[in-house]
């Protein structure tokens, strides 16, 4: 949620981060009713009561003929008190709907627009350039045998998959690659619950616009999650955290899942876009003042990663409309897919600021031990979808692929030939 203190001084500032994403300003209008009409009502209900515990204390004084006539007027004011009371009460649930409708303001600097105004900062590596036709992933899986579309369809349906002999020990190459180097930058392993509680998938954001993407087990009332990003930000929820040592830093590994709604007919073919996948997701809470230094960091972080892999791949400043409601800033780095041509996002790394800690009531004490809101970050070090990038750009004339290097301790090989 973001800063009422900021809405009151400053509702330009927070219509325009809506335009910029173009969602509607007229939300600020209403989130600005119902702050008024929640103080308004808390200020009523706070006067009634002190009048009617003033009232009590004249009915304790009142002589014996005074006391039935004050009585009855404490039990007009106590029926008062109640309806002032629930009048709060509602006033205070119609704040909270109107907040979380508006999402977190766009940081200075993001570019307006959706999908395609990205903004590219950088392109590192260079394309490959083959002597024969390269083929994508998905032909290249099958006959490498390390990929089976056709019996993790017959198995769960559409868009699940079995990674098999090569392609797994690839993909827990890739993961604990990531996760060694997690650990290297000082940040502490997780492997997080993927099932969790309303409030907490709610607190990070992904049950407004996101909510048709998420799978929710009904019976029990838990969440699958879509990143681990999630029980992260639930983790210290609740907690004021001491930060006098720096940023704490997280990298869950977890399976993921996503429904994928709304995207039928797009990347059906192969292991792009799935209900499933594995990935190790770094998390970070600090101060609001380093977010900003903390999100390069995790930028920096993913960059390394990817030279690791040695795969071509750009940096772009994603657009205010394609960010998600948490986000202020997201910077994506998509590698070079040769099958299609073009950039496909591997990582996206986000700056949400106070917004989802200040709906997980996560806190810091400042250097005068006063609690505040802290700041918190995510960014992907590794996914399934990379193994996308890394077939198809290393694959060569023979059908064969290379191994990068830095996989090789973790698959035992340098070389993944085709079989039969």
């Amino acid at each position: 949620m973001i800063d009422l203190r900021l809405l009151r001084d400053d509702p330009e500032l927070v219509r325009a981060s809506q335009r910029a994403r173009g969602e509607d300003p007229a939300l600020v209008d209403a989130l600005l009713t119902a702050d008024s009409a929640r103080r308004s009502a808390i200020a009523t209900a706070d006067k009634l009561r002190a009048e009617h515990k003033a009232m009590g204390k004249e009915v304790g004084k009142a002589s014996k003929e005074e006391r039935p006539a004050l009585l009855e007027q404490a039990q007009q004011m106590s029926a008062r008190v109640k309806e002032a009371e629930t009048a709060q009460h509602t006033a205070e649930a119609e704040l909270q709907e109107a907040h979380r409708a508006i999402s977190n303001i766009v940081q200075d600097g993001a570019p307006a627009g959706g999908e395609d105004d990205f903004v590219l900062l950088e392109t590192v590596g260079t394309v490959p350039e083959f002597d024969f036709t390269p083929r994508d992933h998905l032909d290249l899986g099958e006959s490498l045998g390390v990929l089976d579309m056709e019996r993790g369809a017959k198995v769960s349906g559409s868009r699940f998959y079995f990674l098999t002999g090569y392609g797994a020990l690839l993909q827990l190459g890739l993961l604990q690659l990531a996760a060694q180097r997690a650990v290297a930058n000082g940040f502490t392993m997780m492997i997080p619950p993927v099932l969790v509680r309303p409030e907490i998938m709610a607190g990070t954001g992904f049950l407004g616009q996101h909510s048709a993407e998420v799978y929710h087990l009904e019976e029990d009332d838990l969440y699958l999650v879509g990143t681990s990003e999630v029980p992260l930000a639930g983790y210290h929820s609740g907690e004021i955290l001491d930060l006098g040592a720096g940023p704490k830093r997280y990298a869950g590994w977890s399976s993921c899942f996503r429904r994928e709604a709304g995207s039928y007919g797009k990347d059906t073919r192969g292991i792009i876009r799935v209900h499933q996948f594995d990935k190790v997701e770094m998390f970070v809470y600090c101060r609001p003042e380093d977010a900003d230094a903390e999100h390069q960091r995790l930028l920096a972080w993913e960059r390394d990663m990817l030279a690791a892999l040695d795969v071509p791949y750009r940096i772009i400043d994603v657009a205010a409309g394609d960010l998600g409601s948490s986000a202020a800033r997201k910077f994506d780095c998509e590698a070079w897919v040769p099958s299609q041509g073009t950039y496909r996002e591997l990582t996206s790394t986000s700056n949400c600021t106070t917004f989802q800690a200040r709906r997980l009531s996560v806190r810091y004490r400042d250097e005068n031990g006063k609690p505040q809101i802290a700041a918190t970050l995510n960014g992907t070090l590794a996914t399934t979808r990379w193994l996308v990038a890394l077939l198809e750009n290393h694959q060569q004339a023979d059908g064969s692929v290379r191994v990068p290097a830095a996989l090789v301790p973790f698959v035992g090989t340098d070389v993944l030939t085709p079989v039969g």
